[in-house]
């Protein structure tokens, strides 16, 4: 680490880290916030062009990736309550239709989710059922958060290719 990044570092964690508690309300989370977007930072060193100074840069890039996680919680708590529901559906539903249409809607996940390539799948299931954060995935599998944002950007695209046709069906038994 250059010592002027470190300077960097030691000058703007404290504020920064405060801003991004007061979005994400968690101290685990803003401390991962801001260690991304210095991460990201040194990552791209000699690559970013600063027209407005470095202290916006991090206040907007905190801000941006804030929001993301934010937005990744919220999908989250949809899914958890997708799973709640089909669960519960499955279990007490008393129409044999609504049953079966149930069962092959999680068949087809199955097998899209089996068609994922390794690592995809991998990356896409510490994320999604394991819950785990981007930085913890790319952490434990030795790989940059770049690369676990590739792989869950591949997963989710190929999802939904190979679901689409039951995006319908979904949403009406979501519902």
């Amino acid at each position: 680490m250059t010592h002027a990044f470190r300077q960097l570092f030691i000058t703007h964690y404290e504020k920064l880290h405060r801003y991004a508690f007061t979005l994400l309300k968690n101290e685990a989370a803003a401390s991962d916030a801001v260690q991304s977007v210095f991460t990201r930072l040194w990552e791209k060193q000699g690559t970013i062009i600063l027209d407005e100074g470095i202290k916006s840069y991090l206040y907007r890039s905190i801000h941006n990736h804030c929001l993301n996680i934010i937005r990744q919680g919220n999908n989250k708590e949809k899914y958890t309550l997708y799973q709640a529901h089909n669960i519960q559906k499955n279990t007490f539903s008393g129409e044999p239709e609504e049953q079966m249409v149930a069962r092959e809607l999680q068949t087809r996940i199955r097998e899209a989710m089996e068609s994922l390539p390794a690592q995809c799948k991998v990356v896409f299931l510490k994320s999604r059922e394991d819950g785990k954060k981007y930085t913890e995935i790319a952490t434990e599998l030795n790989i940059s958060i770049k690369t676990v944002e590739a792989q869950m950007g591949k997963a989710l695209k190929i999802l939904r290719e190979k679901l689409q046709e039951y995006l319908v069906i979904f949403i009406i038994l979501l519902y």
